[in-house]
């Protein structure tokens, strides 16, 4: 299969799962479930380093595009995760050009970035010798700032024009939870909704990749038509309690 980065930039829609278990053989299954890639989330998820490494392997295993997201301010995780065998690194609060930046620069070799070398396990999965992965990995890892903050609203262009940045993810939790004041994480609010458009607009006019999580099928269908690439959707914890509670629910016939 192609990398996940050619195929998002050959305009095909990608869908994502979510791993927040932190269990290697429970994100395996999400990805032999079919999904194109499996965020492997390291925010707010419980991946220690070892199971991390191997649920990237297991992932890349079943023919899904592992991805990683790092916690908050955790610049020096993203070569970890790269020097693993993920395919890109979704990096959480991006609201500068600054922290574009960043970014960039340890995800990306000279002349964009600033990662070192190391790449042993991530050589291995793509079955390439040192001079086959340089010459690869700045054009095929991907670099998703996360944009959920008015902050990162408002420097949107300025983040997009990083070179380096390949695209956004949109977390619609945490820009309702901004854009309502803390009301309520609630991504169908009126204000996110046009929030969410008017990223998708920006990103696509800078060429860059849009992609977002969606809570529920129906809004994923909805940005799918704006324009997002990839879409994530649900976790593998969510999934286990919804499966479960429909089980119970037809046992006792209710």
């Amino acid at each position: 299969m192609a990398p996940l980065a050619d195929r998002l930039r050959a305009g095909e829609t990608a869908y994502c799962g979510w791993s927040v278990v932190g269990d290697p053989l429970t994100a395996e299954a999400v990805a032999r479930a079919g999904f194109d890639a499996v965020c492997l989330d390291t925010q707010h998820g419980y991946f220690g380093f070892r199971d991390l490494a191997a649920a990237v392997t297991a992932v890349s295993a079943a023919g899904s595009a592992p991805l990683v997201r790092v916690p908050h301010g955790a610049w020096p995780e993203v070569s970890r995760a790269l020097d693993m065998g993920a395919e890109g690194v979704i990096c959480p609060m991006v609201n500068t050009a600054e922290d574009a930046r960043r970014l960039a620069s340890a995800m990306k070799f000279p002349p964009l970035g600033t990662r070192s070398w190391g790449p042993h396990r991530a050589n291995m999965l793509w079955g390439t010798g040192n001079d086959g992965y340089i010459g690869q990995a700045n054009d095929r890892l991907l670099a998703l700032a996360m944009v959920e903050t008015r902050e990162a609203i408002a420097n949107l262009p300025e983040i997009l024009a990083t070179p380096g940045i390949d695209g956004v993810l949109v977390g619609p939790n945490d820009l309702s939870v901004a854009l309502t004041g803390g009301r309520a994480p609630d991504p169908a609010d009126a204000s996110t909704a046009e929030a969410v458009a008017e990223i998708c607009r920006q990103t696509l006019a800078a060429k860059k990749i849009a992609t977002i999580f969606a809570n529920t099928a129906e809004l994923a269908h909805g940005y799918r038509e704006m324009g997002y690439a990839m879409i994530a959707h649900g976790s593998d914890l969510a999934m286990v309690q919804a499966g479960s509670a429909t089980a119970l629910k037809a046992l006792k016939g209710a």
